[in-house]
């Protein structure tokens, strides 16, 4: 069974002997100048490396080589997404599952987690306070059950969701990670009108991943992997790729995960909308001692470097897990989405006190919203609200030529400033807005369309007179 990016069959297109080969090319060219110098000349157009050139980068130690992959990442991150930062939070549906995951507490057997799902009030509760935080982008999540958390239910959920205005607050996108499913059931969740629909491999090792889900639906590698493909033919535009890194060797995962978004261009004529790049990190009943393989924050920086050089278009996530130490030097090197005010328990939003004892994981960064906003401003950022391009229709490979072409400045520059006032206006402490006016003053002369710049400003304008939702 050959390499073939655009062949539909897992093991065609995330195939071993390519990954093995690609790694043997790695080992043998880290230290090779003029290789290494021509993968460099061909990342600087901004265009995206292949697999097996990011496998050299990454393999690469020679520290003024290394300086340069930083250095490059930081310039395309920032070609691309300028200074914007995409806010958005984590909503845990349900954690009863029915997998045997060996690295996630939801698993069947374990007995001490409490199990809980919420009801559509209990739905409507958590949005409300998610809205009084100020959020406008959520990620919905639950645990695969058919009986406690059908497909009908999570409808159900997102129609809820979406219906909810609570004073000046709305839930703008949704985005899905659910469990793998059929092409019918994606094209249900698009007719729900999602966002991005997530998914994580978990890891792209086969040998690996079958051995790490020893029961349950999630055990077949290739539906799983498979799964992208078949929420494309569902209608599905965006789709979010990521494997958890410390399950399997790092540059074993990069290298897959890099395959993987070359098929979804290759076989689906768009990449992935978002990569995320979540670490394994303790929670009920998983001790990350028992993962061998996990990465170091010198690694792990470099990964969402090189996966930045690799791939420039798609928007990067880094989620609570990080500390915030090390949210800020990921942000830098490519990282475009980052969750803030987390909570990773089924209905911590609404619970006065933090209680994880039903989350997925542990939270290294607990801060609020209100103080992650106030941060990235302070470090020159632009954190954004908006939801535009999907409202407006300008999805898959409409929001990707836009992006590439450059054009795509016009509309997410003024949009994060006018989503970030009615942050300012609704929701912000006094420190926080008087930051926040201050960096739009700013960040608004940078609109390159006189045309655009002008009627932000005046949108500003109606902003701050009460008015909403505004968008180009």
């Amino acid at each position: 069974m050959g390499y073939d990016k655009k062949s539909l069959k897992a093991e065609e297109f995330i195939n071993q002997e390519e990954i093995m080969e690609s790694l043997e090319y790695a080992k043998k060219n880290k230290d090779n100048r003029a290789v290494l110098d021509a993968i460099l000349t061909k990342a600087k157009e901004a265009k995206g490396i292949s697999h097996r050139e990011a496998a050299v980068l990454m393999e690469c130690d020679i520290p003024e080589v290394n300086e340069e992959i930083k250095k490059l990442a930081v310039e395309i991150k920032e070609k691309f997404y300028g200074r914007r930062i995409v806010m958005f939070a984590p909503l845990y549906l349900s954690n009863y599952c029915v997998n045997g995951c060996t690295y996630c507490p939801y698993h069947a057997k374990n007995k001490h987690i409490p199990r809980k799902k919420l009801s559509q009030e209990d739905i409507r509760k958590e949005v409300i306070a998610l809205q009084d935080m100020g959020h406008k982008r959520l990620a919905i999540e639950a645990g695969e059950d058919p009986v406690n958390n059908p497909l009908e239910y999570i409808l159900e959920s997102i129609e809820t969701i979406y219906s909810i205005k609570h004073k000046n607050g709305a839930i703008r996108r949704v985005n899905v990670n659910i469990a793998a499913t059929t092409v019918e059931n994606y094209a249900r969740l698009k007719d729900a009108g999602i966002g991005t629909y997530i998914l994580f491999q978990e890891t792209y090792h086969k040998e690996s991943y079958e051995a790490l889900h020893p029961t349950g639906p999630k055990k077949d590698y290739a539906y799983h992997t498979e799964a992208m493909d078949r929420a494309m033919q569902g209608g599905i535009d965006d789709v979010g790729l990521g494997v958890l890194f410390g399950l399997e060797g790092y540059l074993y995962e990069l290298v897959g995960l890099l395959m993987h978004a070359e098929h979804l261009e290759a076989a689906q004529g768009v990449g992935p909308h978002t990569i995320s790049v979540p670490r394994i990190c303790p929670a009920d009943d998983i001790d990350t001692a028992d993962f061998t393989n996990a990465v170091p924050d010198e690694i792990f920086e470099k990964i969402v470097a090189v996966i930045r050089i690799a791939v420039p278009y798609t928007g990067m996530i880094v989620s609570t897990r990080e500390s915030q130490k090390t949210r800020e030097r990921v942000l830098r090197l490519g990282i475009s989405q980052i969750s803030g005010g987390s909570r990773t328990s089924v209905g911590g939003y609404t619970e006065k006190v933090r209680d994880d004892s039903s989350a997925q994981f542990d939270v290294s960064d607990t801060r609020t919203l209100d103080e992650v906003v106030n941060w990235l401003m302070r470090l020159g950022y632009i954190p954004s609200f908006c939801t535009a391009c999907y409202r407006e229709g300008r999805t898959g490979d409409r929001f990707m030529s836009l992006l590439k072409s450059g054009q795509i400045v016009n509309c997410c520059q003024p949009n994060a400033l006018m989503t970030l006032k009615e942050y300012l206006e609704d929701y912000a402490s006094p420190d926080t807005k008087k930051i926040g006016e201050e960096l739009i003053a700013k960040e608004i002369l940078n609109v390159p369309n006189e045309k655009v710049r002008e009627r932000a400003l005046q949108y500003l304008e109606e902003l701050k007179c009460g008015k909403r939702d505004f968008r180009f």
